[in-house]
């Protein structure tokens, strides 16, 4: 446990910080493990420059072993800490992440440690943060402190709808469910609420009415409320009258999702990837400290010949992101540069073999084919000439506009691995797509994570053969051109349009989908960062270089229907325990 006195934010206030180091075992959720250090409340007046450097593993600090990292700005901290327990169990225990009685009571009095040096080393404030909060925004002091609140959090998002607040608490101390909690976890509504419960991360000040009268452990003498850390602590706030508010007009940070209690440390690893991916497309981003050493990566193209990534080269935005997520699931990813719509015109489009599939329409808006849309058809097109010009036995093929579901990694390589296991021929495997009907979607039996694919929509995320490529190619669909999504559809004879079938012959690729999906679009019609080359393109033959948005195609609309298990923050369908 690194706890660091200083003064803060150049303003005179002193504050203690209280965070958790973790070096093996289970703090809630949090990616490290037991506490092993306690604070030993003695005090040095000096911070030596043989004190002052940070291993590069995450051992315990020695005894008189002191964390400086305010001392650049000409505030010296001080502070001693010693590793006084050891790894431990837990009686009755489930695993590492079981939160038992015993557990509970270690870490109140851990707290309650903390809070009773803060206000012996007169502190005006204490922060406390749990290791898997990740605060993003460097002003988060002082946007707390300039509240002047007695006690106040900083909202932080998840993957899931769970956050750090409680909006309402029932009079034996568990969770209520109100309407106020989505409209604020969502930022519906902004500013700082009164609650009845923080937790993670918090500020307390020690000089508010009230204050001294809070505690973590022993509980109150009236408490009967269940025995947990977070809510010992709302219990002391309301019976010291002292009010909680959670702030959410800012963006403050993260928290990884607790797993549950028969979980290890792999699940928690697994959730926090996953937090990292969403912040890479939700903002802001995380930035790991240069305090921190950081495991190596090993990047592999989990099984298959390649993995591709579709990018245009004018959004490196777009390929950043994409780049990075797949380098923080350890995969391996090639860019192909997308060709792009707004670089042709109808010459190049027929000079290329371009030629529109006679009366496609678009199936919402009735529009004809995009610029947009013919890059998109051509950079797909290459990739599968190279699949087969290289003999490429399986491939992945990304778009660069793809969200991932949580352990995107693991369960894609299940998946395959049961598909070897079962002996299925296939071509096409969707990993992400719109769902057209679902209900008339059959299982694959023996494979309870495959469906055989039906009429859909985005080509975002898939799995292809080399035999699917090379039925792909042989339609020879550069000369009968709609849009790739529309495309795939009728070469697995799922497309409802038999006018436009009637073109390609034979019809027999075999396609699959994952249920549930593995993969989504970024952002969607309507979104205030939603954007589409596709969509916001001119039509084919027209050279004039004016930019359409064409804004009434329904394929880019979220969809209720989307069967996303994840943990998406985007999730249409929120479950009771995501608030937990």
């Amino acid at each position: 446990m690194w706890t660091t006195p200083q003064r803060c934010c150049r303003s005179g206030w002193r504050l203690w910080a209280m965070t958790m180091l973790l070096w093996s075992g289970g703090l809630r959720a949090s990616p490290g493990g037991d506490l092993r250090g306690r604070v030993l409340g003695k005090m040095e007046n000096s911070c030596s420059p043989e004190r002052k450097r940070v291993s590069p593993e995450p051992q315990p600090p020695s005894q008189g072993s002191v964390h400086c990292p305010a001392e650049r700005e000409g505030h010296v901290p001080h502070g001693n800490i010693s590793p006084l327990y050891p790894f431990r169990f837990y009686p009755d225990e489930e695993g590492p992440k079981h939160w038992t009685k015993e557990r509970h009571q270690f870490l109140m009095e851990l707290k309650q440690e903390a809070l009773t040096f803060a206000r012996d080393w007169g502190a005006d404030y204490i922060l406390f943060a749990d290791t898997d909060n990740i605060l993003t925004n460097n002003q988060t002091l002082r946007l707390l402190m300039g509240q002047e609140l007695p006690v106040v959090a900083p909202m932080l998002d998840s993957q899931t709808y769970y956050s750090n607040f409680w909006c309402g608490i029932t009079p034996q101390g568990y969770y209520r469910r109100t309407a106020e909690y989505f409209p604020t976890k969502n930022r519906q509504r902004r500013g700082c609420f009164r609650v009845p419960m923080v937790h993670s991360t918090f500020l307390v000040s020690l000089r508010a009415e009230g204050a001294d009268q809070l505690a973590f452990y022993p509980p109150h003498p009236n408490y009967t409320w269940p025995f947990d850390d977070i809510i010992v602590f709302a219990y002391a706030c309301q019976a010291a009258g002292v009010s909680v508010h959670v702030c959410n007009e800012h963006r403050y940070g993260y928290m990884n999702v607790p797993v549950k209690s028969h979980q290890g440390l792999e699940d928690e690893r697994v959730n926090f990837i996953h937090l990292i991916l969403e912040a890479l497309v939700d903002g802001p981003r995380m930035q790991a400290s240069a305090h921190v050493t950081r495991p190596s990566k090993r990047p592999s193209k989990i099984g298959f010949d390649e993995v591709f990534v579709i990018s245009l080269a004018r959004r490196p935005d777009r390929r950043e992101r994409m780049l990075t997520s797949l380098w923080e699931m350890e995969i391996s990813g090639q860019v192909v540069d997308a060709v792009d719509g707004r670089m042709l015109n109808s010459s190049a489009i027929r000079n290329l073999g371009v030629d529109l599939l006679p009366g496609y329409q678009d199936p919402y808006s009735g529009r004809t084919l995009t610029k947009g849309e013919v890059g998109c058809f051509l950079s797909h097109h290459s990739i599968w000439e190279e699949v087969v010009a290289r003999g490429l036995a399986r491939v992945l093929v990304f778009e660069d506009d793809v969200r991932f579901e949580s352990n995107f990694r693991g369960r894609l390589e299940r998946l395959m691995e049961d598909v070897e296991a079962e002996k299925l021929s296939w071509d096409l495997i969707y990993l992400g797509r719109k769902q057209v009907n679902p209900e008339k979607e059959v299982a694959v039996e023996g494979l309870p994570g495959l469906v055989v694919a039906g009429y859909s929509y985005w080509t975002l995320a898939y799995a292809l053969s080399l035999a699917g490529a090379r039925k792909l190619l042989a339609s020879q669909p550069l000369r009968r051109m709609l849009p790739v999504d529309e495309f795939l559809p009728i070469m697995f004879d799922q497309h409802p349009n038999e006018q436009y079938k009637a073109h390609f012959w034979p019809r027999d690729l075999v396609a699959f989908s994952a249920q549930p999906l593995l993969a989504a679009p970024t952002h969607y019609a309507g979104d205030a960062e939603w954007l589409s080359d596709t969509e916001t393109s001119s039509p084919w033959d027209d050279d004039s270089g004016r930019l359409i948005s064409w804004s009434g195609s329904q394929k880019t609309l979220r969809s209720p229907r989307l069967d996303l298990t994840g943990s998406s923050g985007h999730s249409l369908q929120p479950q009771p325990r995501d608030e937990l």
